[in-house]
C-alpha cells in the first residue's frame, strides 16, 4: 500500500471493527434468546401427593426446571431469600400462590410466573404472585444495579486509556497511584448515583462505595499493568474483559439460569457478577452471600496488582535505550489520547 496515511487509518480501523464483531457476538449471544436452563424452583408440600405434583411439572418442563419440594411456605421463603431458588409454588384448590424474589432477578421472576400460570389454570384458579424481596421503590425492575455497573465500568476502563496515553511520560509508580485515586473517585460517583441521586440504596451506602472501589480498582490496575505490554491494543482487551464478557455475565439483566452455559459459567467468578450479586446481597438479602462476592472482587484486585507489579519489574529491567524507545512510543500515544478514549467509551 503506497499511502502511509491510508495504511495508518486502515490499521486503526481494525479496533472498532473488532469491537463491532465482539459486541454483537457477546450481547446477542447473551441476551437475544433467554431460555430457562435448570431454573431452580420449589413446590411447597409434603408426602407423595406433593412429590407426584412436582414430578409432573418437571416432566412437562424437561431441562428447563430443577424442582425440589419443601414442607412449608416458610421454608420456601428462606430458600428465596438465600437465592437458592427463583420461585416457589404453593398448590391450593382455591388460591394457588407463587412466591418470587424479584430483587434477585426481575426476569427470573417473570420466567417462573410464565411456567406456573398455566399450572394454576389447570387447577381452575387464578395464580396469586407474592414478592418476598422486592427491589427499591425507585428501581421497580431491579435493573438499576446493572446500569450502575455500566457507569462504574466506563469510568474505570476509560480512565485506563487516559492514564496510559496522557500519562505516558510518568513512571509506573505514579500511574499506579493515579489508578488508586481514580478508583476511589469512581466508587464515590457510583455511591452518589446509587444513593442521593437515583435512590437505588437507602442503607449501607458506605459499604456499597467500598464494593464499587474494589471493582473499579481491579479494572484500573489490570489496565495500567497491561498497557505496558499491549500498548494500543489495551483498549480492545479491556473492552473484551470488562464489557463484552463482563456485562453479559453479570446477572444484571438475566440470571445465569436464563442464559447459555458459557455466560452462566462466567457468572460464577467474573468481577461484574461479583459486584452486582454483592450489591444485591448488601441491599436486599441481609448480607447473605456477601463475603463470597467481596472475595471475588478482592481476587480481581489482587490480579491487577500482580499484573502491575510484573509491568513495573519489566520496565525496571529494560535497557536504557529500550526504555527511551518505550518513552518515545508512549509520548506518541499521548498525541492519540482523545482517539483512544473515544474508542474506549463506545459501548
Amino acid at each position: 500500500m503506497r499511502s502511509p496515511a491510508l495504511r495508518h487509518v486502515l490499521t486503526h480501523l481494525i479496533t472498532p471493527l473488532l469491537m463491532c464483531l465482539g459486541m454483537g457476538l457477546a450481547y446477542m449471544g447473551a441476551f437475544v434468546t433467554p431460555e430457562p436452563h435448570h431454573l431452580p424452583v420449589a413446590v411447597v408440600g409434603h408426602g407423595p401427593k406433593a412429590k407426584v405434583f412436582a414430578q409432573t411439572v418437571k416432566d412437562a418442563a424437561g431441562d428447563k426446571l430443577d424442582i425440589r419440594t419443601v414442607p412449608t411456605r416458610a421454608d420456601a421463603v428462606d430458600l428465596l431469600r438465600s437465592r437458592d431458588v427463583t420461585g416457589a409454588y404453593v398448590p391450593a384448590k382455591k388460591a394457588p400462590e407463587l412466591l418470587v424474589a424479584s430483587a434477585a432477578s426481575d426476569m427470573g421472576a417473570t420466567a417462573v410466573e410464565k411456567v406456573f400460570t398455566p399450572v394454576a389454570a389447570e387447577q381452575g384458579a387464578p395464580l396469586k404472585v407474592t414478592d418476598v424481596a422486592p427491589p427499591a421503590a425507585d428501581d421497580p425492575t431491579g435493573q438499576g444495579l446493572f446500569f450502575l455497573l455500566i457507569a462504574l465500568s466506563i469510568g474505570s476502563y476509560a480512565s485506563v486509556a487516559a492514564i496510559g496515553a496522557a500519562g505516558a511520560a510518568l513512571s509506573l509508580r505514579v500511574r499506579a497511584l493515579l489508578a488508586l485515586g481514580v478508583s476511589a473517585v469512581v466508587g464515590g460517583i457510583g455511591a452518589l448515583l446509587a444513593g442521593p441521586v437515583f435512590h437505588l440504596a437507602d442503607h449501607d451506602l458506605t459499604s456499597l462505595w467500598g464494593m464499587a472501589w474494589l471493582y473499579s480498582a481491579g479494572i484500573l490496575f489490570i489496565g495500567v499493568g497491561l498497557h505496558t505490554f499491549l500498548k494500543r491494543w489495551t483498549t480492545l482487551t479491556m473492552m473484551v474483559l470488562f464489557v463484552m464478557l463482563n456485562f453479559t455475565s453479570s446477572g444484571g439483566l438475566f440470571r445465569p439460569e436464563l442464559q447459555n452455559g458459557f455466560f452462566g459459567t462466567l457468572h460464577a467468578f467474573w468481577n461484574g457478577a461479583g459486584f452486582v450479586e454483592g450489591a444485591r446481597s448488601l441491599l436486599y438479602f441481609g448480607h447473605d452471600g456477601l463475603p463470597r462476592n467481596v472475595w471475588t472482587l478482592a481476587v480481581w484486585l489482587l490480579l491487577g496488582l500482580a499484573i502491575t507489579a510484573t509491568a513495573a519489574a519489566y520496565e525496571r529491567a529494560a535497557a536504557p535505550a529500550e526504555a527511551a524507545a518505550v518513552l518515545s512510543h508512549r509520548v506518541s500515544e499521548g498525541e492519540r489520547a482523545e482517539e483512544e478514549i473515544e474508542e474506549t467509551v463506545g459501548v
